[in-house]
């Protein structure tokens, strides 16, 4: 099982009106289960929903981006949070520093975060029967297990280990 998280102080009170703000990240606990440090971040999402127009959007933050750690140096965007959880980041831990580090980014302010991990992404996939994906070109994913599958072109449900490393792949 992943370690403990530290949740930093707690937000305010969501208002119910306001634009909400959340990062979401999914965290590749390899490192940790290796005895090699804190998690880093695999996926960075930016979710933003207006209760007011009824409108949600989605950023998706490259895991490699070059990117100022506030109280660090310049690193990957996907090494904050575990920069935060190994330096005990006074404001949050690894979540805190990677909320800063994309409010720094991108200018908006983080209300909340959300982190899942590989055997979540799964579990929840395999939970809703799969994901339907249109596969546009024969390609080969890698499974967290380490077993390399080819998909082939066109409409197909992947189950949830296909998922990820349909979701992984570059």
């Amino acid at each position: 099982p992943p370690p403990p998280v530290d949740n930093g102080p707690a937000p305010q009170p969501w208002d119910g009106a306001s634009r909400v703000n959340m990062l979401v990240m999914g965290l590749d606990y390899r490192d940790w289960m290796a005895n090699e440090g804190a998690p880093r971040t695999d996926t960075m999402m930016l979710l933003t929903l207006d209760p007011l127009t009824r409108t949600a959007g989605i950023l998706s933050i490259p895991r490699d981006m070059w990117v100022n750690i506030p109280g660090f140096q310049y690193g990957r965007i996907n090494t904050a949070y575990s920069l935060g959880e190994a330096y005990k980041y006074p404001e949050g831990g690894g979540p805190g520093l990677a909320m800063a580090t994309v409010e720094e980014l991108i200018g908006v302010p983080i209300d909340y975060y959300a982190q899942v991990d590989f055997s979540a992404f799964i579990r929840f996939i395999d939970e809703i029967g799969g994901v339907k994906i249109m596969i546009e070109k024969k390609m080969k994913v890698d499974t967290i297990g380490g077993k390399t599958k080819t998909l082939r072109p066109g409409l197909q449900t992947l189950k949830g280990e296909l998922a990820l490393g349909y979701a992984r792949a570059r």
